[in-house]
């Protein structure tokens, strides 16, 4: 794990690896700008219709403590799915650097099936997250329980994401991607826990679902070179 994460960090210094980390943030903002963009105008409307004619400036105000909070709330689960649309192109620059063999037999799965993993990986986090709420509330008199049982769900979902991008270039059928490509439990836990404990630093945040899928490919890679 200690290497998988080193040989990552030292990757993003690659020309590749940069210009993937880029295209993440940029569409990542666009998406969150997109959501205040439209809760604006949506503000607006609904202030007309209560007669509020002069709203303007407070529903921008509004907009913008929405697409804030919003991010905030959300960033984990918008950043896995904007990085699922770009997973085979990191997941492809750190096999062609360290695992050249791998990357020779890859089939790369496409934006648009990138696109359905992360609308099902968005669909995961919402739905188990929102299971694990009435949890999360009885542990509130705990004062630590609630970041303990979030960091332990959201670390199950994104070490089975993270896998799952690098299977998804070497499945027969990227609707069976555990097949040859699957990482202990307990190792798949630790990977999604320190990539949930990275999205939820500022500015590192940015940086952590591109890590994730790096180290997860080294880890799916590195086992089979033993």
């Amino acid at each position: 794990m200690i290497q998988a994460f080193t040989r990552s960090l030292a990757q993003l210094s690659d020309r590749a690896i940069l210009v993937i980390l880029l295209k993440v943030i940029l569409l990542t903002l666009l998406l969150f700008a997109i959501f205040g963009v439209a809760a604006y105008f949506g503000l607006v409307w609904l202030f007309a219709r209560v007669g509020w004619i002069d709203g303007g400036f407070a529903a921008a105000a509004a907009a913008a403590i929405i697409a804030i909070l919003t991010g905030l709330l959300l960033f984990r689960i918008v950043a896995i799915f904007v990085l699922n649309i770009f997973s085979d192109d990191i997941v492809d620059a750190v096999e062609r650097r360290y695992y050249p063999d791998r990357a020779e037999t890859a089939k790369p799965p496409g934006y648009v099936i990138g696109i359905k993993m992360g609308l099902a990986s968005a669909a995961r986090a919402l739905g188990y997250n929102i299971l694990a709420a009435p949890v999360y509330i009885l542990l509130l008199v705990t004062g630590i329980g609630v970041p303990i049982a979030f960091f332990a769900v959201n670390a199950i979902l994104l070490g089975r994401d993270l896998q799952d991008m690098v299977a998804a270039r070497h499945a027969a059928d990227y609707r069976n991607l555990t097949a040859g490509s699957s990482l202990p439990k307990l190792e798949r836990f630790v990977l999604g826990l320190v990539t949930a404990l990275m999205l939820a630093i500022p500015f590192v945040n940015f940086l952590a679902p591109l890590l994730g899928a790096a180290m997860a490919t080294h880890l799916v890679h590195g086992k089979k070179e033993i």
